[in-house]
């Protein structure tokens, strides 16, 4: 049967191009409750070293699999309870691979509401229908005059004939067959096309980009189906379908031709042919065309919305993954002019320690006095990290902490600052999670304590937010929020567990995040060891309540202890691995501290001596790497921008300058760079670099520090265009920075100032070929990706 395990592994195995046994090991894991992140990194023989992102793509796979057989199963019980299941049927059924194919087959079958072919073959019309399909030549008329059933509302020859073409038209348009072939055609020719709804001209004006648009349905990009669907939610744009944009037949669509096809209708002038001609256009226009436009756009949707979630997930993953700046006394500030800015100080472990509010701005302007506090308070804790948001006043404030600096640097010579995200902070300050964490302390401090630790720890602190808050995606609030919901989720337990957790220092939400932990475990975790202290070995955890032998299988390897009773618990070796670890050190006549970080002794040890029935090699290597460097981070150097000295609005921004920055968000048309005016400019594809780029992802990813051109400045619409590209010649045209004005010019200069970036023809690039086709007629021109939707979407979403 099709529908059983050893089947679904073999698609499953093809689709990732492995071996069906890896596929086979891998499913029986799961079902056994183990978790990617465990399976990953402690079954590699099982798997065959299959690798996180392969195990998350089976495991979604998996899962619409199995959803598909379980709907198969419905469907079959359906049919055979009609007494209507043929063994060709069951075949087919059975052979269907995906969703949209099994709904097709059973479309005939399905109970349905009574319709207008139903009627006309209760009143015995069917056997008419029949006739005139097979016998072209016939006199229509005098057969239908023979079905006349004024009982059941068919009284004249017209009505019959009505009748007769309902019951053909509602069996043409249920032939699976047909709607694939039809289905098939429309995704390679079909387009969409875009326009704006009368009389919505100016309130839709962040969509005039689609006000006129048109390009082939298969090949919209994620953000402009996005941003045209919006368009739609918000009644400022109607789509459509365009089934036959290159022809101009006046006979119909080409779907027509598809349909007469199928059915062998080689149609000629007899009455009958005519009277077919009519339910061959009917089944196309009011039975099928609605259908497809809706399934097409519904498709574009889906993978647009696909698309939106790997780049949210990837840019996440990025973030959550940014270098630690490490353990060291950090001050927070989170700025603010009328409300002050806000002080907190956490120590070298993330305590929370101090905290005050200094009003150095406008209308205060108390700027000495806060100079000598914030110096204070580094002297008295110690302070080594100034972290800043980069919210309101921050380059104010970064300038305060810049003079407090320079005040310490006889006493305090490696006193750094560095500007940090300030997005989803306020988030978790009103969260429950925070009160809970600081009942007494006000809103605002908790956030300055959340930028503090966030600069320590990027991870360990990010994973207390909403990742949705943390703002590096793109039209986030109009996917489905499920998927988006599980795959960030996804995203934060492989960044999590791939780093690794201190058990006696992590947070119950860090924890929580665990391979086989929850937040009820992650609690009763953090309760032991405040009631019991300090774990000092990894089988203590087998103490904490409701955590079971599978649960720590699942999270002991991920769980560090660093100066506990054994030197192992500080690494990724997992218990279960601590005997081999043991017979290791035996045999090279070691203590298992002794061999910890012995590079060279661990370098002159084959791995392939100790393999047995229980370890396999890429256990046994994936030991000797670990113990020569335990506990290793796999995140990279710490790295921090240094903005441009008074560059702190956009009105200081002029083309031509250097400025140096941090990408805050990777999407498919290009990068967002922070460039310290409170407003990121974006870098669009074409110049992120001299070469073609199918993907930004591949160049630049989210927390990387860039050197950027300034290439257009829009200050009435807050769009900066930026290039990586640093010999870009500027479009002398479109470049200067430009005031308010009336956006009624052209429409060259309406899509420079729609989009806040410059245009990438030949007169920017000095004639030089960008790598990148010119758009086709009416399709959003190269400049246009940013699209207003999507930068009004994005500057909400940053602030």
């Amino acid at each position: 049967m099709h529908s059983t395990s050893q089947t679904i592994a073999q698609i499953i195995a093809q689709e990732l191009n492995v071996r069906e046994q890896q596929v086979m090991a891998t499913i029986a894991l799961l079902d056994e409750g183990s978790t990617v992140p465990f399976i990953a990194r402690y079954r590699k023989e099982a798997t065959g070293g299959l690798d996180d992102t392969q195990l998350r793509n089976l495991y979604s796979r998996l899962g619409y699999l199995r959803e598909l057989n379980d709907r198969r199963q419905v469907v079959l019980s359906s049919i055979k309870a009609q007494d209507k299941l043929t063994p060709a049927l069951e075949h087919e059924i059975n052979q269907a691979d995906s969703k949209t194919r099994l709904e097709d087959l059973y479309l005939p079958f399905k109970p349905k509401r009574r319709t207008k072919g139903m009627i006309a073959i209760e009143a015995g019309l069917e056997p008419l229908a029949d006739f005139l399909l097979a016998n072209r030549n016939a006199d229509i008329d005098a057969k239908a005059a023979e079905f006349i059933n004024s009982a059941a509302g068919f009284s004249d020859e017209k009505a019959v004939l009505e009748g007769a073409r309902y019951i053909l038209m509602e069996r043409f348009a249920e032939d699976a067959e047909l709607i694939r072939k039809v289905r098939s055609h429309l995704a390679q020719h079909a387009v969409l096309e875009s326009k704006v709804m009368k009389g919505k001209e100016k309130e839709g004006s962040k969509f005039r980009d689609y006000f006129e648009h048109t390009e082939a349905l298969h090949k919209v990009p994620s953000h402009r189906a996005l941003a045209m669907l919006r368009g739609r939610n918000e009644s400022m744009l109607s789509l459509s379908m365009n089934a036959d944009p290159d022809t101009q037949a006046i006979d119909g669509s080409y779907c027509e031709v598809i349909i007469a096809d199928h059915f062998n209708l080689k149609l000629s002038d007899t009455s009958v042919d005519a009277w077919l001609k009519t339910v061959v256009t009917a089944t196309w226009r009011i039975k099928i065309a609605l259908q497809m436009e809706n399934e097409m756009i519904s498709q574009m949707r889906e993978r647009a919305e696909e698309e939106a979630i790997k780049v949210f997930a990837r840019n996440l993953g990025d973030l959550l993954m940014a270098p630690p700046a490490g353990a060291k006394a950090t001050m927070g500030l989170d700025p603010g002019l009328r409300t002050g800015v806000k002080v907190a100080i956490v120590d070298n472990t993330g305590k929370f320690v101090a905290h005050t509010v200094i009003y150095p701005h406008a209308p205060q302007n108390v700027w000495d006095k806060s100079i000598r506090t914030l110096a204070n308070l580094v002297n008295m804790h110690k302070v080594e990290l100034i972290a800043i948001g980069n919210g309101t006043a921050s380059r104010e404030t970064d300038k305060l902490a810049g003079e407090v600096i320079a005040s310490l640097k006889d006493t305090h010579p490696n006193l750094t600052k560095i500007m940090v995200s300030e997005a989803g902070a306020s988030v978790y300050s009103a969260s429950e999670l925070a009160a809970e964490e600081f009942p007494n302390l006000d809103v605002s401090i908790r956030g300055a304590v959340s930028i503090a630790r966030r600069l320590q720890d990027p991870l360990a602190e990010l994973v207390k937010i909403e990742p949705k808050s943390i703002g590096v995606g793109q039209y986030q609030h109009d996917v489905s929020q499920s998927q988006l919901s599980s795959s960030l989720d996804a995203v934060i337990e492989d960044c999590v567990n791939g780093v690794g957790v201190d058990l006696n220092m992590a947070s119950a939400p860090l924890l929580a995040q665990v391979a086989g932990l929850n937040k009820t475990l992650a609690k009763n975790l953090v309760d032991y060891r405040d009631e019991h202290g300090q774990f000092t070995n990894r089988k203590q955890l087998l103490k904490v309540a409701r955590l079971g032998p599978k649960a720590f299988e699942q999270a002991a390897g991920f769980l560090r202890i660093r100066g506990g009773d054994n030197p192992l618990d500080a690494s990724s070796v997992h218990p279960e691995a601590y005997k081999l670890v043991e017979t290791i050190a035996q045999k090279t006549q070691q203590a298992i501290d002794s061999l910890i970080g012995n590079s060279g002794l661990l370098s002159s040890i084959k791995a392939e001596d100790f393999v047995s029935d229980e370890f396999g090699l890429p256990t046994i290597n994936d030991i000797l790497a670990e113990l020569d460097k335990p506990g290793r981070d796999p995140r990279g150097e710490f790295k921090t921008a240094s903005f441009k000295e008074g560059v702190e609005e956009l009105k200081d921004l002029k083309p031509e300058m250097i400025l140096e920055g941090v990408v805050t968000n990777v999407t498919n048309f290009g990068a967002f760079v922070d460039v310290g005016v409170h407003q990121d400019g974006l870098v669009h594809i074409s110049s992120l670099t001299d070469k073609f780029v199918s993907d930004p992802h591949t160049i630049v990813k989210a927390g990387d520090v860039v050197k950027v051109k300034v290439m257009e400045v829009d200050i009435e619409r807050r769009r900066i265009g930026l290039s990586m590209r640093l010999d870009e010649a500027i479009n002398t045209s479109a470049s200067s920075v430009k005031p308010k004005q009336d956006n009624r010019g052209s429409a060259a200069n309406k899509t420079s100032t729609n989009t806040g970036i410059t245009n990438k023809g030949a007169s920017a690039n000095n004639g030089k070929p960008t790598g990148r086709k010119a758009p086709a007629p009416k399709a959003a021109p190269a400049n246009a990706a940013m699209g207003n939707a999507f930068a009004d979407a994005f500057a909400k979403m940053k602030k």
